[in-house]
């Protein structure tokens, strides 16, 4: 009897321990799962772009009942006009026109299709520039030659009229020493012609006052 009461009041708490430990485990993971932000929505004038499928459809209203008007192929540039409704959004294809298409076919993100489109476009790009820096590749290496040969002649003016800049001083020195050793023989002999003149001068004037003496 003692089992028979005890044994399913053990059941029932094991149960109760269970279902709590399963709450405490998940808690965790919900608040984590709700703390996550979603990305941001599309907006109306946003840029964008067709995802990669094959093609989608293009209808006159925010969803599948109202008219389709065509088709917009897949990696297509568009121009989103209103924001979403009803998981459709509005847009304005390459083309013009004007409709709505599913919102989860839409995507900020360029398509591969349009990467590769882009990736090819920049290819023939940088290819055009290497061509035209490969043509203008022979006109650059005769500017340099002529760059290099103008240098070289500038620099042997350079020198040359460094050597006769250099001439030109030692002549202008030699000519001023020779000028002082002029003067300095001109003021020789003028010293010398005075002395002359002085010694004769002292005869004279001794040898009259020896005549005015007699």
């Amino acid at each position: 009897m003692l089992n028979r009461i005890v044994l399913p009041t053990l059941l029932v708490l094991c149960s109760h321990f269970a279902v709590a430990q399963t709450e405490e485990t998940q808690s965790p993971v919900e608040e984590a799962t709700t703390t996550e932000t979603a990305p941001p929505s599309i907006q109306a004038g946003d840029a964008a772009y067709i995802v990669d499928n094959l093609f989608i459809y293009m209808h006159s209203g925010p969803g599948k009942n109202y008219r389709i008007l065509g088709s917009v192929d897949a990696g297509t540039a568009i121009s989103v006009v209103s924001n979403e409704q009803n998981e459709f959004i509005q847009i304005i294809d390459d083309k013009g026109r004007e409709a709505w298409v599913e919102a989860k076919f839409v995507s900020r993100e360029p398509g591969l299709s349009q990467q590769l489109t882009q990736a090819k476009e920049a290819l023939e790009n940088s290819q055009s520039e290497i061509n035209s820096l490969r043509d203008e590749l022979p006109t650059l290496q005769q500017a340099n030659n002529d760059l290099r040969a103008e240098n070289q002649r500038l620099q042997q003016s350079i020198t040359e009229l460094q050597t006769a800049l250099n001439e030109q001083q030692q002549a202008n020195i030699n000519k001023k020493q020779k000028a002082q050793h002029l003067l300095l023989s001109y003021g020789a002999a003028i010293a010398l012609v005075g002395l002359l003149f002085g010694v004769i001068l002292t005869l004279l004037l001794s040898r009259r006052k020896r005549y005015d003496g007699w």
